[in-house]
């Protein structure tokens, strides 16, 4: 059977198209589901296998990004977050979702309600929307991905991030670092890695034709088809 995926919404988010068809190319079985329907009990986080958090502007992105939604998970849903883990669930955050995910404390080391690290304001001082290049940790694959972002700067003290290094729980690292994240940090897991979340956007490249160069640069295989495949393969 395939693996159900919850497409979690909330206002503001405006990637989930692109993350439902990204895991659906992969074999996963997709349904989107609002926030709300999970506060009102209609929907229960418990039915699926992954838990999937779009990137966006969730809810404005009003006090800092990511900020609102995080709270509100922690508040109404702490507890079947954590349930939702510990039965093997997969839990993935990109960009929007990523900085939701950092802001529960869900990543890096899955202290729920504590932030370890954050996605702090871009070097450059503006949005950047741009293609660049990173670098799996595990095979040294290097990927092309999309950004887009005005707050994805990969900042903690220098004890956490040691602590993350040490760790190992880094899984992507920028060739081209938009944003001045410490080490070129673009995307990490907690310990069980089941929890992801990255910056960078893989869902935007599932099809040859989503690549900006792809008439000049043949690429037998659009790059993040084979990080969705990975997810399916965990479960």
């Amino acid at each position: 059977m395939k693996p159900k995926v919850c497409i979690l919404r909330a206002d503001g988010t405006n990637c989930d198209v692109e993350l439902f068809y990204a895991f659906e190319k992969a074999g996963g079985k997709c349904e989107y589901v609002n926030v709300n329907q999970l506060r009102d009990k209609s929907k229960s986080m418990q039915d699926y296998q992954i838990l999937a958090l779009p990137g966006g502007f969730a809810y404005g992105d009003d006090i800092a990004s990511g900020k609102i939604w995080a709270v509100e998970l922690i508040s109404f849903f702490k507890e079947e977050l954590l349930k939702f883990h510990k039965k093997g669930g997969l839990i993935i955050g990109i960009c929007n979702g990523f900085q939701v995910l950092i802001r529960t404390g869900l990543l890096p080391f899955g202290n729920i309600g504590k932030m370890d690290a954050t996605l702090a304001p871009n070097d450059s001082g503006h949005f950047e929307c741009r293609w660049i290049r990173v670098k799996s940790e595990k095979s040294e694959q290097i990927f092309w991905m999309s950004v887009n972002h005005g707050e994805g700067k990969f900042f903690a003290n220098k004890e956490t991030i040691a602590a993350i290094e040490q760790s190992g729980l880094v899984i992507f690292r920028y060739i081209d670092n938009p944003n001045g994240s410490l080490n070129d940090i673009a995307g990490v897991t907690d310990p069980t890695g089941r929890v992801i979340g990255l910056m960078p956007h893989p869902e935007k490249f599932v099809d040859e034709t989503q690549f900006a160069n792809w008439r000049r640069d043949k690429i037998s295989k659009p790059h993040g088809v084979n990080f969705f495949e990975e997810m399916i393969r965990k479960l």
